[in-house]
């Protein structure tokens, strides 16, 4: 497990086939519940459908952020005009539990482009937040509990210094470059997970590195969770599955993009 209330954390490289027809490539229509499923882009860009009405385009910079509440379908496809974007896509899927009194809340979509994420830009450094606050500067994206999410670019010997509360989790990632955190050598492609009590985090780039910053107040509540769905006990992960068999998470019927 992650740090509660981060749950999934998977980073993923593709790169786009162009014999095959784009709505055909990245993760086809396919339900939540109980959670919020995130997609940081760091390179390329997504299309984003889902079964409350919202396609939208974000590329790289961007975040978009879907709190899955009672129930959505959604799709995740490579951005249809893929060439201005390059052939490569890199992104962070994470998935933020909710906790048990907004599990079952209406569905909301949101996203942010990375002109419109606050960012910090100091010597050295940018930090694109996108959720929470990080040194003053407060995130767009609403979340239920104290969750903070940012894009980070640091140059090689730049450090960039932030303070989050005690008994809080951080999880700190590097997608390329070798990074400190706290004095302490993270490889690129390793997870560090700091410990509650220390409030401070100093992160030096040992190489150029592109980073994603993470913090959340632990949901102290049971999770039970089965494929796509993360419920508090078993009863509702069988109602999630009856609920998606039944329809009521709509249906998804995707567009099918023009090529360019």
């Amino acid at each position: 497990g992650y740090a509660n209330p981060f749950l999934v954390f998977h980073h993923g490289k593709a790169v786009i086939d162009p014999n095959i027809p784009l709505h055909q490539q990245g993760v086809g229509p396919h339900p939540h519940r109980g959670f919020s499923a995130i997609s940081f882009i760091y390179k390329g860009g997504l299309h984003h459908q889902d079964s409350r009405g919202n396609s939208e385009h974000v590329y790289a910079g961007g975040t978009q952020w879907t709190h899955a509440g009672r129930g959505i379908i959604h799709s995740e496809r490579p951005a249809a005009n893929r060439l201005a974007h390059g052939k490569e896509q890199e992104l962070l899927q994470v998935w933020v539990n909710s906790p048990a009194a907004h599990k079952m809340d209406e569905p909301t979509y949101h996203a942010a482009t990375k002109e419109n994420t606050p960012t910090i830009v100091e010597n050295g450094v940018q930090v694109a937040v996108a959720s929470g606050q990080i040194n003053g500067t407060q995130g767009v994206i609403p979340t239920f509990t104290p969750v903070t999410t940012a894009m980070a670019h640091l140059q090689a010997g730049a450090v960039f210094t932030t303070e989050f509360p005690e008994h809080t989790n951080t999880i700190i990632y590097s997608l390329e470059g070798d990074i400190t955190v706290n004095g302490t050598l993270v490889p690129a492609r390793h997870l560090a997970q700091l410990s509650t009590t220390g409030t401070t985090v100093s992160v030096e780039a040992v190489q150029d590195a592109r980073l994603f910053i993470g913090n959340g107040q632990p949901i102290e509540e049971p999770i039970a969770a089965h494929g796509p769905f993360v419920m508090n006990n078993q009863t509702e992960i069988l109602q999630a599955f009856k609920d998606y068999q039944q329809g009521k998470m709509g249906v998804l019927i995707e567009e099918i993009p023009e090529i360019h």
